[in-house]
């Protein structure tokens, strides 16, 4: 893939020192690459360029793209990050030849950025693969990496711990990654079952009596957790699992007085656990298994004045040996940038709201 890197200054660089008070233009670079395949290269630079676009806001640079050649402009920092940012891309096609999303490229934007801040130069020049994030694989997706640092860390924890805390807004992954690493260690031997549960609690609304079986009275509240394993797995092996046992997926009320062994077992929506459900729950682990649990302390739907399991457990057991804890924040959310700015929108209000409704300056209103 050749590379050609120019540089220029504005009128401030032309061999003379600025005089005093004069603005002094940055310097700018101008980077080329030749990418050898026409199919890839249109595959890294997205539809109608828009992965160009993309990066171009991302990072500051400008991009254009001319068949399977690309032009970059900036900041010499920036258009090199962009440079490995392109070229991590078109490695990926190669490797996988689908489609990138939006995701995709901000996930290796992420990837560069935490690779630039921990290396130098020259090192990330002698192994650019140095420094890749966290990724887990299953036989239905193949290979998916963590998208950001947070995610990354989120993997690791998973891997090195026999019970994971995972707090954090919407839109993060906390329970897409958990379920995808519980697939794979069941694909890989690793663990016999699969056991996922959330607490059945109304999101706000009264849903009322709901008719049919256990299965379809809490598969509304399920959701999500079938989203993600028909994600991971082939559905006839999700239906399989299902019929023989290897995966159950029930709601927090049915683990009481269980030993559950040789299995991995996830809690979803856990700010919505009491705090016997939760020890109810933490002491169901048993032999050869490993717990995940998740939630979103901010989003808690319990009656008022009852405290939130999740919030008390990550309290309580800060600190024990074989547990590990992720927070994720709302610059970690993953499903839609719109998500992102919609989560921080409320994280802002939240924080200002106390100060917001003192007022510094109190009047009285004027008798009647």
């Amino acid at each position: 893939m050749p590379i050609d890197v120019a540089s220029a200054r504005g009128p401030a660089g032309r061999g003379k020192a600025p005089s005093a008070g004069r603005p002094v233009l940055a310097e700018t670079v101008e980077v080329s690459l030749t990418f050898d395949d026409n199919r890839l290269a249109s595959l890294v630079f997205g539809q109608y360029d828009q992965n160009v676009a993309h990066i171009e806001r991302r990072l500051g640079i400008t991009g254009t793209a001319l068949g399977n050649h690309l032009v970059l402009k900036g900041a010499p920092d920036a258009a090199e990050r962009a440079r490995r940012v392109f070229e991590r891309l078109y490695a990926r096609v190669q490797k996988g030849g689908t489609t990138l999303t939006v995701g995709d490229v901000d996930g290796v934007i992420q990837e560069v950025t935490v690779q630039g801040n921990l290396f130098p130069s020259a090192e990330i020049a002698a192994d650019p693969g140095r420094e890749h994030f966290e990724q887990i694989a299953t036989r239905k997706r193949g290979a998916v990496r963590a998208r950001n640092a947070a995610q990354s860390e989120y993997i690791k924890l998973l891997r090195a711990n026999e019970l994971v805390f995972a707090e954090g807004p919407a839109g993060t992954g906390k329970t897409w990654l958990a379920v995808g690493h519980a697939v794979s260690l069941l694909e890989q031997g690793h663990a016999e079952r699969l056991i996922l549960s959330r607490p059945a609690v109304e999101a706000g609304e009264r849903l009322g009596f709901l008719p049919g079986d256990m299965r379809e009275k809490v598969d509304p509240y399920l959701r999500p957790i079938y989203d993600a394993l028909y994600d991971f797995m082939e559905a006839r092996h999700v239906d399989r699992g299902l019929q023989t046992g290897i995966i159950e997926i029930a709601p927090l009320a049915f683990m009481r007085g269980r030993t559950l062994t040789n299995a991995v077992v996830l809690l979803d929506e856990a700010q919505n656990t009491t705090s016997m459900q939760m020890k109810m729950f933490l002491t169901r682990l048993g032999e050869n298994s490993r717990m995940i649990i998740t939630g979103d302390p901010s989003q808690i739907d319990l009656p008022p004045g009852q405290k939130s399991g999740l919030v008390e457990a990550v309290n309580v057991l800060d600190g024990v040996e074989g547990i590990g804890r992720v927070r994720f924040r709302d610059v970690d959310v993953v499903r839609h940038d719109l998500v992102r700015r919609i989560v921080t929108a409320y994280e802002k209000a939240a924080h200002g709201e106390g100060e917001h409704d003192r007022n510094p300056n109190p009047r009285r209103r004027p008798l009647a």
